[in-house]
C-alpha cells in the first residue's frame, strides 16, 4: 500500500477536512503548503449529485480560463490541408501519415483537433485516442473547419471537463505560481460553467462537493454554495 510523503501529511495537518472555505482562503492554504520541485498544476475536483448512468445527466463541455491554463499545450490537427494548420499555431498536422503515427504509438500532443471531412478516417484510431480523451469532438469544439479558431481558443487556455463513471471531475485550473486573483477568477469561471451545465429538469443536489488541490497536495475544500445560489 503507497504512503503519503511528508510533504503532503504535513499539509493535511493544515486543513480542516470537515471545513468548506472561501475560495481566497483556500487558495492562500494551498500555497502555502510546502512546494515541491515544479510548478504545480492547480486542479478543481467535484463530486457531483446527477446519476452517470443516464445519458441525460451526463456533464460535459469545455470553458476557456480567463487567464489561462498556464500550460503550453501541444495541438495536432488532422486535416488534409496541412500547411494551413500549421501556419494557424498547430504542432502537428496532417492526416494519413498522422494517424499512422499515433497507430504506430506516438502521442506526443495534449489537444487533437481535426476537420469534419478528416473525421471519417480519424475514427480508425478512436479506440486510441478515445481511452486517453484525445478524440476530436464537436461537443468539445475540436471538429470544426474553423481550425485557427480552435486552435487559438486551446492555447488560450480552453480546457475541457467531462464526468467520468463516478460522477466525479477534474478541471485543471491553473498552475500554483499564479497569483491569487488569478486563480480566484479562473476557479469562479469553472464553478459557474460547471452549474450552468446543470441538466434541465434535475432534482437535488447537484454539487455535492468541491475542493482545490495542486499536483502534490491534499484537496481543501470549498464553499461553492453562493454560486449555485446565484
Amino acid at each position: 500500500m503507497p504512503t503519503q510523503s511528508k510533504r503532503y501529511l504535513e499539509a493535511s495537518q493544515t486543513v480542516d477536512s470537515l471545513k468548506d472555505y472561501e475560495i481566497d482562503e483556500a487558495i492562500s492554504i494551498l500555497q502555502g503548503f510546502s512546494p515541491a520541485k515544479f510548478d504545480e498544476t492547480v486542479e478543481l475536483s467535484f463530486r457531483l449529485g446527477v446519476d452517470p448512468r443516464q445519458s441525460d445527466q451526463m456533464i460535459r463541455g469545455t470553458v476557456s480560463l480567463p487567464n489561462g491554463s498556464g500550460k503550453k499545450v501541444v495541438v495536432a490537427v488532422f486535416t488534409e490541408d496541412e500547411q494551413t494548420a500549421l501556419d494557424a499555431g498547430a504542432d502537428f498536422a496532417g492526416l494519413k501519415e498522422l494517424i499512422a503515427k499515433v497507430q504506430g504509438g506516438w502521442m506526443d500532443f495534449d489537444v487533437a483537433v481535426a476537420t469534419p471531412a478528416a473525421m471519417k478516417e480519424v475514427r480508425s484510431i478512436a479506440r486510441v485516442l478515445g481511452p486517453r480523451g484525445l478524440m476530436p469532438n464537436p461537443k468539445s469544439g475540436t471538429v470544426t473547419d474553423d481550425v485557427a479558431k480552435a486552435i487559438n481558443e486551446v492555447k488560450a487556455g480552453r480546457v475541457e471537463y467531462k464526468m467520468d463513471k463516478t460522477a466525479n471531475m477534474g478541471v485543471p485550473v491553473g498552475k500554483r505560481s499564479f497569483d491569487t486573483d488569478k486563480l480566484k477568477e479562473n476557479i469562479e469561471t469553472v464553478i459557474q460553467a460547471v452549474v450552468k451545465a446543470r441538466p434541465t429538469g434535475f432534482r437535488g443536489r447537484f454539487i455535492l462537493s468541491a475542493s482545490v488541490s495542486s499536483t502534490m497536495s491534499p484537496g481543501v475544500s470549498l464553499d461553492t454554495a453562493k454560486y449555485i445560489e446565484s
